[in-house]
């Protein structure tokens, strides 16, 4: 049974209906990713099953009780509020209890009566380790001063606030829009655990093609107003969704010709004989129906022309920033050569973009030098998204640049022609900017980028919003740029398929320069880690193996000893636990509370591993 559907479903903007009829369900456990062309309505179709827009026509049916987290694209916060406000719910009691104790904690005479009193509630709730699970998804996400106003958070920011808050909640139902845009790579791989553990409802909108397939086991395609299912992962949806494409296209052929033939006896139909062949008639124009269709499906065509290079391309020699003293790069030179496609990557924070602005000369180096060629034409592609008026339309956002443009071949269009090569049709090229989705104006924002003829190309997380057609049509552009790239993304798939080098961004500025893509390196990692773990075992001699056997029927002595022993230490802990709790009754200096409080938690965690292991050694007994 589903806990969530959708009825004959129907939405329509300013008289544009994004789709109707929409009828699909979907039932608890199962991870859907939604996919479809920007502007089909995917993130509306979102808002509509999470119950935040009302639909124009039909319903949406969810099981009683059932609550939905939401993580909206740009999400919207209270002016005022601080992120202490946001994280800890009002109806929540567990996390109330855990923000009055640390705001307790941090006044300069605090309430020993209550911060007594909220420790046996936090014991008795077992809201220790539900504190421990908000620091580290809190930690995870990059957020840590909980006293900061939202408003000044950045829009990156904002987005990861919004989904820790999400992740802290457990929802029934998690619906994602863009989950990864703004996370580094480490972290999509942590949200990946995360979400595939414990049989979670997932129905997300992204771009990743890496998160999709590793998440999600289910894909549901918006296309033309209508929703297709198909059930596997992300290979499967291609290959399926070619066969349908290419019985459509077969179908539609098979009908316009098949039309071809009644329009003519349509034609030849004597006026008196009508009456007799009325069945023939009805199906001709049902027929004529079926036969509108519109064809292969339109595609996004980037085809612009690269200025010439020259032997210089760029230099950078032992170059220096530093931000309130922190190092950012320190001591690094590199010399671009023709060709060169490269992966700059890192976790958030480490001065990605402060590389890049640097290199474009947005931003002057402290020390060190950086040398441009005479004939390197930048084309940067800025995170932060496309720059309009309010009041400015999207003709006017290419007219500001060229009234015609040169593509590769040597022919020139227009500014209006180029549009409708980027899937913008005459109606959008006049209409505003702002009524554009988010992945129409990250499309706008590359064409801005591509009409200068650039032959060093820097992107910035080009993927975050574009549809998976759009990217598909990058990545084969990439593939055969002659210019030099240098990339940003945290979709580990297009790092993987158009880079060849990394510049890795490890802290304190400094930057490693890594021959190969992104999955040799962390294979490398992998491996660097599985080594440690191996001399870490071997240093631990206390800790021995039993001696090999090709039966166990029953424990060695040394195993029957450890669990006796286990029984005791456990019985011990359990009291030392109890006698540590009443002690806090009876203590009132505020660091002698916390440091008691901390020891708790060490011996629970002490606890809670003996008894598995105690499980363990049950079980072979």
């Amino acid at each position: 049974m589903s806990i969530v559907s959708a009825e004959q479903l129907g939405h329509a903007f300013n008289d544009y209906w994004l789709f109707r009829n929409l009828t699909f369900g979907i039932q608890q456990g199962q991870r859907v990713a939604l996919v479809g062309i920007n502007g089909a309505g995917k993130s509306t179709l979102l808002k509509l099953l999470a119950e935040r827009i009302l639909p124009s026509e039909g319903k949406v049916v969810k099981a009683k009780d059932i609550r939905f987290g939401y993580l909206e694209q740009d999400p919207k916060f209270s002016a005022d509020a601080s992120i202490s406000d946001f994280i800890f719910s009002l109806d929540n009691r567990q996390q109330q209890i855990i923000r009055e104790y640390e705001e307790l904690l941090e006044e300069e005479n605090p309430d020993l009566d209550k911060i007594n009193e909220l420790t046996e509630e936090l014991s008795n709730l077992d809201a220790w380790e539900y504190e421990h699970q908000i620091k580290t998804i809190l930690g995870r996400l990059g957020i840590h001063d909980l006293h900061q106003k939202i408003s000044n958070l950045s829009g990156g920011q904002k987005k990861r606030l919004s989904l820790a808050k999400l992740l802290i909640d457990e929802p029934d139902v998690y619906v994602l829009d863009e989950p990864t845009n703004h996370l580094d790579i480490d972290t999509i791989e942590w949200l990946e655990s995360f979400l595939n553990t414990g049989g979670k409802t997932i129905l997300m909108v992204t771009h990743d093609r890496y998160f999709l397939d590793n998440v999600c086991n289910e894909i549901i395609e918006l296309d033309n107003g209508q929703v297709f299912s198909y059930k596997g992962k992300y290979a499967y949806y291609l290959e399926k969704k070619s066969e349908k494409d290419a019985s459509d296209q077969a179908t539609l052929a098979k009908n316009r010709n098949l039309l071809k033939k009644e329009l003519e006896w349509m034609r030849r139909q004597p006026q008196a004989r009508a009456t007799k062949s009325k069945a023939r008639i009805d199906a001709f124009y049902d027929l004529e129906e079926r036969s509108r269709g519109n064809g292969a499906k339109e595609q996004v065509k980037l085809e612009v022309k690269v200025s010439r290079q020259g032997n210089q391309i760029l230099e950078i020699e032992h170059i220096y920033k530093t931000f309130n003293h922190v190092a950012i790069i320190e001591d690094f030179s590199y010399t671009f050569k023709k060709g060169d496609k490269i992966g700059l990557t890192g976790k958030n924070g480490t001065g990605k973009s402060t590389f890049l602005n640097l290199i474009t000369g947005e931003l002057k180096e402290d020390a060190g030098t950086i040398k441009k060629g005479e004939t390197t034409v930048f084309g940067y592609y800025h995170q932060s998204g496309l720059s309009f008026q309010e009041d400015e339309r999207v003709i006017d956002v290419v007219k500001n640049i060229a009234e015609y443009i040169t593509l590769a071949d040597g022919s020139v269009i227009t500014a209006s022609q180029l549009l409708t090569l980027f899937l913008f049709p005459p109606k959008k090229q006049h209409g505003f900017v702002s009524l554009l989705s988010g992945g129409e104006k990250k499309r706008l924002h590359l064409m801005k980028v591509l009409i200068k003829n650039p032959n060093f190309l820097i992107l910035d997380e080009p993927t975050n919003d574009l549809d998976i057609d759009t990217l598909n049509v990058l990545e084969e552009f990439l593939e055969n740029y002659p210019g030099v790239l240098i990339l940003v993304s945290h979709d580990r798939y297009l790092v993987d398929k158009l880079t060849e080098q990394l510049f890795i961004l490890e802290g304190n500025g400094k930057i490693r320069i890594y021959n190969g893509n992104y999955s040799s390196y962390r294979e490398e990692q992998e491996m660097l880690k599985q080594i440690e773990k191996e001399q870490a075992k071997k240093q631990q001699t206390k800790i021995e193996s039993p001696a090999p056997a090709k039966e166990k029927a029953k424990l060695s002595f040394k195993e029957k000893q450890e669990l006796e022993n286990l029984n005791k230490e456990i019985e011990a802990l359990e009291n030392n636990i109890k006698n540590l709790t009443d002690s806090l009754n009876s203590i009132s200096n505020p660091d002698e509370i916390i440091k008691t409080s901390h020891l708790i938690e060490e011996k629970q965690r002490e606890l809670d591993n003996k008894s598995m292991r105690w499980l363990e050694l049950s079980e072979l007994a």
